[in-house]
């Protein structure tokens, strides 16, 4: 049997730049994340696995079928995109009735307001579009996603604009979704989003993929791979001599706060520092990692990743 989702030696290129390089992997029921810094190539790959353009190279596949070629898999298929896409003289209910007509929806009208319900936006439901938030416009999307009952789910960034209530709410949602046999592929530039919602990451750095595996896989990736951190203690001086001496430490400086450590392992490094410490009889008093912003992690995982041949 087919995966839900197959894409096989994927690239895209618009004119001169390349939008995705070689990607491929597969995706079956179960919520798979894909993680990546705005401009990554999340996007670009969602358009092909909707089937809004081909690749420049490669085979993409939706439940066995082409999207682009073949338009009856998208009765089977839910979106949300990155964009807005809504009508704002229309309700939320119009809207989203609108598609559940196009997808051939038995009753439409209560599979709408089903789908409403269940992104927390029945209260709304004959409101128009116009007079909503960020996060209330995004959750109509959703409901829009779902109101077919597709078997599987491409959202991209769907958290982006709500509220913490709203983001622990779908949150939620995704993760049933999943639960429920669906393949949802859900991206996001944010790593503890991904890690709450889904079983599996895949990890994008300017349209390659440099990592794959359970959120717990790809955080011990990155806790093995070079990282800066800054030690406080009450003798900087003593501890950077001793830290220097290590063979994954890569530089040592001193600043006001403390001792700046530069090492190939993170995670050694965490074991040594204790050690090292209680040698010398020092008082470790805070441990701060630095450069932790998302673009750092994805310089190191990308470095990981050539390492690896990927």
């Amino acid at each position: 049997m087919s995966a839900a989702i197959a894409v096989e030696g994927v690239s895209k290129w618009f004119g001169d730049t390349v939008a995705l390089s070689d990607i491929t992997f597969r995706s079956e029921p179960g919520v798979t994340g894909l993680l990546g810094h705005n401009g990554a190539g999340k996007s670009t790959l969602f358009d092909l696995l909707a089937g809004f353009s081909s690749p420049s190279q490669g085979t993409v596949r939706v439940l066995g079928q082409d999207p682009r070629a073949t338009p009856g898999v998208h009765a089977r298929l839910g979106l949300v995109p990155d964009s807005d896409g809504l009508w704002p003289f229309l309700t939320a209910q119009q809207t989203v009735c609108f598609l559940a007509r196009h997808r051939g929806v038995a009753d439409p009208e209560a599979a709408a307001r089903s789908a409403l319900r269940d992104v927390g936006m029945d209260a709304a439901a004959d409101r128009r579009v116009a007079g909503f938030s960020k996060g209330m416009r995004q959750r109509v999307r959703l409901a829009q996603a779902l109101v077919h009952d597709p078997e599987v789910l491409l959202l991209d960034e769907p958290l982006n604009g709500l509220d913490p209530a709203q983001r622990r709410a779908d949150v939620d949602l995704v993760r049933r979704l999943g639960a429920e046999g669906r393949t949802v592929l859900v991206s996001s530039h944010i790593l503890a989003e991904v890690e709450r919602m889904a079983d599996r990451v895949l990890v994008v750095v300017n349209g390659r993929l440099v990592a794959e595996g359970t959120p717990a896989g790809v955080q011990e990736l990155l806790s093995k791979s070079a990282r800066t951190v800054r030690v406080e203690t009450d003798d900087p001086r003593r501890l950077a001599s001793l830290v220097l001496a290590e063979p994954s430490t890569r530089s040592v400086s001193l600043d006001a706060e403390g001792v700046v450590v530069e090492t190939a392992d993170g995670q050694q490094l965490a074991l040594d520092l204790p050690r090292l410490a209680r040698s010398a009889g020092l008082q470790l008093r805070r441990v701060i990692p630095l450069g932790e912003d998302l673009e750092s992690v994805f310089t190191r995982l990308t470095d990981s990743a050539r390492g690896a041949g990927r």
